[in-house]
């Protein structure tokens, strides 16, 4: 194992420098820069501006030198905001970005495996198709649309929780529950699939002929190999709760990175958009890692190869 993870590990540098390279790149194209959105400045102080940022140099020697710096770990500064640092920023507005994403998975991975595994056990009930429709419909309704819906519910028309703002417990429910809801509903769908499969081998219903109570043979036996389809989709699952907070922390007007991300796009802020990426393509190779580590786990036929 030590040696696998050594060499995926190894494969994550030359995708990073892809990724820099081209997020680099691309935002420079952009027409526009980071000081021609503010209020018109004269070109002499335009020029001071762009030799304090090293915007003056060459497009290569620029390049280089933010790379210089990344090594030294150093993101740069903010264009955005002068006093402060990249660094400063994603320290500041990281933890609740990842307490918005943790909470989301722990209600997707809660509601999608409690419907997937009712749907597989009472195959072609009632309960199975109330399942697989809540189901079908999570996956057809978006964040950006289940959102304003939840707000428009819970929090204008009942008044039992807050439109907006990250402030006490309260105000992690219906953001969380916007974002947990929509992967509920293809893990539930994979759970389903997953527990079914198992349900029909041969060591399950030797279990059952020993006497093994339906509970044992569920939980025990069944769930391990029936959420392997869920594992393999949490590497994808999770980039997209990490990248989908940016609308949800949009809507849900949440002082997180995701928001900071798309403020960082729309006022060109070159360093803060790279140090964005940089920080969200790290999260998730490495957590892409960690699920292929744990699906070898629970499927000893796998190897580490």
């Amino acid at each position: 194992m030590l040696r696998f993870t050594f060499r995926r590990l190894l494969q994550i540098i030359p995708v990073l420098w892809i990724i820099i390279t081209a997020t680099f790149f691309m935002i420079r194209f952009v027409p526009g820069g980071p000081f021609t959105a503010e209020k018109a400045v004269t070109p002499e102080i335009l020029r001071n501006l762009e030799a304090h940022y090293g915007l003056n140099k060459p497009l290569h020697q620029q390049y280089f030198d933010y790379m210089g710096s990344l090594m030294r770990g150093d993101l740069g500064p903010s264009f955005k905001y002068p006093n402060r640092t990249v660094n400063e920023i994603i320290g500041d507005k990281l933890p609740t970005s990842l307490e918005l994403g943790f909470i989301s998975l722990a209600v997707a991975l809660t509601i999608g495996i409690t419907l997937g595994t009712l749907a597989a056990v009472k195959r072609n009930s009632w309960l199975d198709y109330v399942c697989s429709s809540t189901a079908m419909i999570g996956i057809c309704v978006p964040t950006f649309v289940l959102g304003p819906l939840l707000v428009l519910t819970f929090a204008i028309r009942f008044q039992w929780l807050n439109a907006s703002g990250w402030y006490g417990p309260s105000d992690r429910i219906l953001p969380c529950l916007t974002l947990g809801c929509v992967y509920a509903a293809y893990i539930a769908r994979l759970t389903r699939g997953g527990m079914l499969e198992v349900l029909n081998q041969d060591y399950i219903r030797t279990a059952r002929a020993k006497g093994a109570s339906e509970a044992r043979v569920v939980f025990k036996h069944a769930l391990r190999g029936g959420l392997l389809p869920v594992v393999s989709f949490l590497g994808p699952g999770i980039a997209g709760i990490l990248t989908g907070s940016f609308v949800i922390e949009t809507i849900f007007q949440i002082p997180g990175l995701g928001r900071e991300f798309v403020n960082s796009a729309f006022n060109r802020d070159y360093t803060l958009v790279l140090g964005t990426v940089i920080l969200y393509a790290s999260l998730i190779v490495i957590l892409n890692l960690v699920v292929d580590v744990v699906q070898i786990w629970l499927n000893p036929k796998l190897k580490f190869e």
